[in-house]
């Protein structure tokens, strides 16, 4: 991710929903060097934000609804969530949560491609998002898993304005000319029951040691440390409540 800090969009966060808070936020704790605060405001729900030293990095929510799945969740910058929501549904997307403040801090909606694909949009006020972005134990990078390549090249770019560079092997998101993610076509290794999804990368410094150590707290390892051809060393984890997330060599990004 080339952009340092939160940009219009552009992912500026990333949350963690999970049916373990506490588990999640020592797992996490440990791999990155997070550290947890939690809002104790009851209307907050139990909201906690992990740091990075000073800078927020993440956060780590209870499952809100009985329908919501352990998984990370990507957040983009918008100048207008309304606006963007419109824009979303009128390109054949949905709104699974219309926008909403969130007290002083900014306006929220959850939404989804034609796919399915689930993230957030994100509207700041009070707070601008992540404080620190392809450091090691921060967000370096978000990858669309689709299997509708065509539908989300049309998609994204009318909803963000985003630039899509392609090559056979890989298309990248990017802003500008700064590139801060890409998309992977699902195929056969896929179960089909797994929905498309945006899945986040975190910079780490040794890749090799980020999976071993996460293995030894109780990760599984999906894509053990890998080469990219001409791209990063990554690898992917699943941690013990169920949320894939991506791990990749910091200074590799774009």
């Amino acid at each position: 991710m080339k952009q340092n800090s939160a940009t219009i969009g552009a992912p500026c966060w990333v949350e963690l929903g999970t049916s373990d808070p506490a588990a999640a936020q020592s797992f996490y704790g440990e791999l990155f060097g997070w550290r947890a605060e939690t809002d104790v405001r009851p209307e907050a729900g139990g909201y906690t934000q992990m740091f990075l030293g000073d800078a927020p990095a993440a956060a780590v929510t209870p499952l809100y609804a009985p329908q919501q799945p352990t998984a990370w969740t990507v957040s983009f910058a918008v100048a207008a969530a309304d606006e963007t929501v419109a824009t979303i549904k009128a390109r054949g997307g949905r709104a699974l949560m219309e926008p909403a403040d969130v007290f002083d801090l900014g306006r929220f909606a959850v939404v989804t491609d034609t796919s399915g694909a689930v993230f957030t949009l994100w509207q700041a006020r009070a707070f601008q998002g992540a404080g620190v972005f392809n450091e090691p134990g921060a967000l370096g990078w978000v990858e669309l898993a689709t299997r509708d390549a065509e539908s989300a090249t049309a998609f994204y770019p009318a909803v963000f304005g985003w630039s899509v560079t392609a090559s056979p092997q890989y298309t990248q998101w990017g802003l500008a000319g700064a590139d801060f993610g890409g998309m992977m076509v699902m195929d056969e290794r896929f179960p089909p029951q797994v929905p498309a999804h945006w899945l986040p990368y975190f910079a780490v410094a040794d890749v090799d040691n980020t999976v071993t150590r996460a293995n030894g707290l109780g990760a599984d390892v999906l894509m053990a440390a890998t080469d990219v051809p001409d791209g990063p060393r990554i690898g992917v984890l699943r941690d013990a409540q169920g949320a894939v997330f991506g791990v990749y060599r910091a200074g590799d990004e774009g």
